[in-house]
């Protein structure tokens, strides 16, 4: 009876591939009819022939066909820099080694779909994997990004003494040779000498505790004399004044941040989804004066197919001098060595005065150069440098280019009084609105999200563990010039692990940092950031420094939820859980804090107690 009830075998492998062959005919109807497929043009997967001069091939049939779509049937593709277009493009917070290699330059092209089919695109020297310049309405999807051979190398610790250290280097992966005692990294095209290290557990692969920027050899270790004991074996020989961890591992920094993994210039309305970011030889996605940037399940992840401990060389996202909205959604950052996020504009200095309506500007970081900063109809603050105030705004008649590092701005209104050499220049038209959630930021080298607009931000639903602060809204135009007072941020429903803020990096003044640098701060100026709200989060701490506030106006901490860790020795030189220094209208209520919480305190600055309005069963305040 039961055998009646049964499929015989060839008739399920019949009706799975009528199934299958049926869903394939359906998935064709669905696409687009000016949809090209690669292999049209001559380029097949996982034959490893240089994918560049194809790829461009069908960028240029798409020219006249918006609405396009180029499709990778699945498998691996190889980038090799023959036959990349050289473009000369000054990237924010990137190195000047123009020009760029461009392995695939999507340029003035309008409503186009590259659907890589989830394959593997693999590249090969330095080179710029995706360009997207005055572009819109684009969308990339479906594939990873990788090196065959990395552009910064791992190393595993064998063996620990007071005068040595040993290391494995997988030598066919990151090539290496011994040159007058120290370790140099060769690739394709290219040898660099080590110069930086950064140490991560076995166990979780994360920051080793308290090194972060402190280092994990300690101060002189650069004086090391390096010998190969056998093919992939290296000796370090020095006293070196701390030891990593036998079995832990080391990243290897060689290399320069040349060319960023996406770069977004001059373009809108574009979209990346289903993208993983393993590798790239700078910024991960870099975006400057774009507008309208989506990111969906975008992940700066190591690639675990390699078992690597290392992402990104730098930050996974980077935007600077955008507009419009920029949403990340179910992203995912670990093992990246910078921020996993930082939105930002550039704050120029003004080096002279000309006339009533003319100024002479100049780019003040030499990884921020040659961009064209202004255009006729913007609208731009004038910054006061010492106090960081904001004292009047101006709109742009005319902006002319005097050189990479200086132009002029001239104004449709004679500049007020007081503005004078050595203040600074803020773009208030390329200001995003930033919305992020359901992402995760794992264990990286610095922070985990900064953040820099007067747009309206939204943080909500994340998961925290970032070795140092988890968020830091900074601001400044005296050293990095990364500007952007915010007007109205908030930070909801996310979890803040016990890995945050395990390891010092600059401006780490809490697992939440707002520190925006000003020399000389005036209290009879208006703050420098407003309306921050820290609402129903959870925050689990083995240390004191929950939340540090300085020249915020309109500030609350309110509905969260404070727990204890004894996962870790509590480390930070601030004994304090809130700091707030010359802050305005501060709030805080309803917390719910374990009794455990370290400190359980608030101490104030530059304050009035007026400013500060607080529930019961919250903090302490210090005398």
């Amino acid at each position: 009876m039961k055998l009646r009830h049964r499929i015989p075998l060839l008739y399920l492998s019949s009706f799975l591939f009528l199934l299958s062959f049926s869903y394939r005919l359906y998935s064709f109807a669905l696409v687009s009819p000016d949809t090209l497929n690669i292999t049209t043009f001559g380029l097949h997967p996982d034959s490893r022939i240089n994918a560049v001069p194809y790829v461009q091939k069908a960028l240029d049939a798409c020219r006249d066909k918006p609405g396009s779509v180029i499709f990778f049937p699945k498998g691996r593709y190889d980038f090799w820099p023959h036959q990349c277009l050289e473009k000369v493009y000054y990237e924010s917070n990137t190195t000047d080694n123009n020009p760029r290699r461009c392995a695939i330059l999507i340029e003035g092209l309008s409503g186009i779909t590259v659907d890589c089919g989830e394959s593997d695109f693999i590249f090969h020297d330095r080179m710029q994997p995706f360009t997207v310049d005055k572009s819109s309405d684009i969308l990339i999807k479906g594939v990873s990004v990788d090196w065959d051979i990395p552009l910064t190398s791992e190393a595993e610790v064998i063996a620990v003494a007071p005068d040595y250290i040993d290391i494995r280097i997988d030598k066919v992966e990151s090539p290496y040779v011994i040159e007058k005692g120290k370790l140099v990294f060769v690739g394709e095209g290219w040898k660099s000498e080590w110069w930086g290290t950064m140490e991560f557990t076995r166990e979780n692969r994360t920051v080793a505790y308290t090194t972060g920027d402190r280092g994990c050899l300690g101060n002189g270790w650069r004086n090391y004399s390096a010998e190969e004991m056998k093919p992939g074996l290296v000796r370090l020989n020095y006293a070196f004044k701390r030891l990593p961890e036998r079995g832990n591992y080391l990243v290897l920094r060689h290399n320069e941040r040349d060319h960023s993994g996406m770069f977004i210039v001059d373009s809108r309305n574009v979209m990346v989804e289903d993208f993983n970011m393993f590798h790239n030889a700078g910024l991960g996605i870099l975006a400057q004066f774009s507008e309208n940037l989506t990111f969906r399940k975008v992940n700066s992840v190591p690639n675990s197919r390699k078992d690597r401990i290392l992402a990104g060389h730098d930050d996974g996202f980077h935007f600077s001098n955008c507009k419009g909205q920029i949403t990340l959604d179910m992203c995912r950052f670990h093992g990246l060595m910078d921020d996993p996020v930082n939105v930002h504009g550039t704050s120029v200095r003004i080096m002279e005065k000309k006339g009533d309506r003319v100024l002479v500007c100049k780019f003040m970081h030499n990884q921020s150069i040659g961009m064209i900063w202004a255009r006729a109809g913007e609208r731009v603050g004038l910054i006061e440098n010492k106090s960081m105030a904001t004292l009047a705004t101006g709109i742009v008649m005319t902006s002319t280019v005097k050189d990479l590092e200086t132009f002029e701005v001239e104004f449709m209104e004679p500049i007020p009084e007081g503005i004078e050499a050595g203040d600074a220049l803020e773009n208030l038209t390329w200001t995003p609105d930033v919305t992020i959630t359901g992402s995760a930021f794992e264990s990286n080298r610095a922070r985990g999200i900064l953040i820099s607009t007067p747009g309206k931000v939204v943080i909500a639903n994340n998961l925290f563990s970032s070795s140092g602060s988890a968020i830091l809204i900074a601001g400044d135009a005296n050293y990095w010039y990364e500007s952007g007072g915010v007007k109205d941020v908030l930070i909801r429903d996310n979890i803040f692990t016990d890995e945050c803020l395990t390891s010092m990096y600059q401006f780490c003044e809490g697992v939440i940092s707002v520190y925006p640098e000003i020399p000389e701060p005036d209290p009879s100026k208006p703050c420098f950031h407003r309306n921050i709200r820290v609402e129903n989060n959870q925050f689990n701490l083995f240390d004191y420094p929950v939340l540090y506030a300085r020249s915020v106006d309109n500030l609350s901490f309110t509905g969260n939820t404070l727990t204890h860790s004894t996962r870790y020795e509590p480390w930070h030189p601030r004994k304090v859980s809130v700091s707030l220094e010359a802050c305005k209208n501060v709030i805080i209520n309803n917390n719910q804090i374990d009794s455990n919480v370290l400190g359980k305190n608030l101490r104030m600055e530059k304050m009035k107690k007026s400013d500060l309005k607080m529930g019961k069963a919250q903090f302490l305040i210090d005398d």
